[in-house]
């Protein structure tokens, strides 16, 4: 009886461990004990495809990541889905990822007008909608879409930092202002308006914009040119600022032209548009460069280029696309890492939006991301920065829209 005695608590304890054991582990949609499920849309084709590379690199990250153990022992599996930059194509894409592939969240989500046709149905599901690739302000907004998580500094900020910049160094001068017919354009007009205070309405002489299925924007160029303005306002997409560029050198036309932190990739931008057509543009970043000899000692940078020079042999280090997929995986992984066992929708969440502080390795000294449950606002500062012709250099200091 001792014995039979025995065996039948040793088994009850071991029941009662594993039961402990599963309890500990709490998983959501697309979690097992060897793998996390993500998903995103992406530009791969249409108009916003010259951002592709961006998420080619994401892609890369994980399985550099993946290769090394993944995250807490999982294996992070991203499945990208090209949305054509199309909002009805954006909604049918998520909608396969959540409903059909079972994925745990979506992150890094490309476009406004992209992720505006997903944040209501994201958050009715209650799927974590993080890390969006755009600076419109409506991703912060935990009241309404509590779900939906911003990564890039917003666009009224950067527009008000330019604003400030310009009335202090430019004042008086005339500015043309082409941007993007959307909120993404409004935004950034809305925080130049900011920026210039009361000299605004005299100021800003003529605005232009375009759609981003537009084929070309030279009329919108010249119709700046012929107010006689001294400086090019450019909160346009990449495609739309090299053509803008291109197009101003060819009307011998000599304004400072200014590009907002969505059009200063060197290699979609600056070389399409023309290096020399390019020298003296001013935009803004929040990253390091990592070509920079001062950062040869610098741990993040030196993993980035390790990574980079495995992934993309050849590839320019200092390519904004390159280094801003690498940062947003970056942050997901450090996201789930913080989730442990814990991997449900609600927990992923929790610690998206308490993550004040993390410093991310190609994140300029100082800047951090900042997010909290009640304000989800991530990267808050810029700087000014001017390209030389060959690479971009430090016009001013780090500038914190808080």
């Amino acid at each position: 009886m001792r014995v039979f005695g025995f065996v039948f608590f040793l088994a009850g304890a071991l029941l009662a461990a594993v039961d402990v054991s599963q309890a500990q582990k709490q998983y959501g949609p697309g979690v097992s004990d060897t793998e996390i499920k993500i998903g995103q849309n992406a530009p791969f084709s249409g108009p916003g495809s010259s951002y592709g590379f961006q998420y080619r690199v994401m892609a890369a990250y994980l399985d550099a990541l993946n290769a090394r153990g993944g995250v807490n022992g999982r294996r992070i599996l991203l499945i990208q889905k090209d949305d054509g930059y199309s909002p009805p194509k954006t909604a049918e894409v998520i909608r396969q990822l959540v409903e059909n592939e079972d994925v745990l969240a979506i992150v890094g989500s490309f476009g406004t007008p992209t992720n505006a046709a997903i944040q209501k149905y994201l958050n009715l599901k209650k799927v974590p909608h993080l890390l969006i690739q755009s600076g419109a302000s409506r991703w912060n907004d935990p009241e309404h879409f509590p779900w939906t998580t911003p990564y890039s500094p917003f666009y009224v900020g950067e527009g008000r930092a330019i604003g400030h910049f310009l009335l202090e160094e430019y004042g008086g001068k005339k500015i043309g202002a082409l941007y993007q017919a959307d909120d993404v354009g409004r935004d950034f007009m809305k925080g130049l308006r900011e920026g210039l205070k009361a000299e605004a309405p005299t100021m800003i002489v003529k605005e232009a914009n375009y759609q981003a299925t537009d084929p070309t924007i030279d009329s919108q160029i010249v119709a700046l040119k012929s107010a006689a303005t001294d400086i090019v306002f450019l909160a346009a997409q990449n495609r739309f600022a090299a053509q803008a560029i291109r197009k101003i050198a060819e009307l011998g036309w000599k304004p400072q032209i200014i590009s907002t932190s969505i059009a200063n990739s060197v290699k979609e931008v600056l070389v399409p548009a023309g290096e020399a057509a390019s020298t003296g543009l001013i935009s803004t970043t929040s990253y390091k460069t990592p070509s920079d000899p001062a950062l040869r000692s610098d741990a993040g940078v030196q993993e980035y280029l390790s990574f980079l020079s495995k992934a993309f042999p050849g590839h320019d280090p200092d390519d904004i696309a390159a280094i801003r997929g690498f940062s947003v995986m970056e942050a997901a992984a450090e996201i789930l890492r913080r989730c442990g066992d814990n991997l449900t929708r609600e927990n992923v969440l929790k610690q998206a939006t308490n993550l004040r502080g993390l410093r991310l390795s190609l994140l300029m000294e100082g800047v951090t991301i900042q997010t909290a449950p009640g304000d989800y606002s991530a990267i808050r500062q810029i700087q000014l920065i001017r390209f030389d012709g060959e690479k971009w250099v430090k016009l001013r200091e780090l500038i914190d829209d808080e």
